[in-house]
């Protein structure tokens, strides 16, 4: 049994924009990080005046504050990272979807009176709390 089986005369959308996406996101991600981690850096290298605990804290803060803006950097690349992913597969070949029976009828009405009259003759009442 063949699971992917291509449906019959569609077309392929031609790759666009989602494919250079792809390929920057690598870049970006590290790019990112290591632009995020300078302040941190330049921290550490700055002479700062104070007390040491004072200086420890403004340091401690602004790893804190960095920490915070490289996850939400990496959560950003992820989150465009999947968008252009699943615009690639959508526009990638349409497969045929196995047939199934549907329970649901386009009239309702019809079908509750089909009901109705299946549960006259059984004698069977479809009522809540019956």
């Amino acid at each position: 049994m063949n699971f992917f089986t291509k449906l019959p005369g569609f077309t392929k959308s031609p790759p666009g924009l989602e494919r250079e996406v792809l390929r920057l996101l690598p870049r970006i991600l590290v790019l990112g990080t290591l632009f995020l981690g300078f302040p941190s850096l330049l921290a550490r290298l700055y002479p700062w005046d104070g007390s040491e605990t004072l200086v420890a804290m403004r340091i401690t803060s602004i790893d804190i504050y960095m920490i915070s803006a490289v996850i939400l950097h990496w959560s950003i690349v992820c989150t465009v990272a999947i968008a252009a992913f699943i615009v690639m597969v959508m526009k990638g070949p349409a497969y045929v979807a196995d047939a199934y029976p549907l329970v649901d009828s386009d009239t309702p009405e019809v079908a509750k009176s089909a009901q109705s009259a299946n549960s006259d003759r059984t004698g069977n009442s479809s009522s809540p709390g019956s």
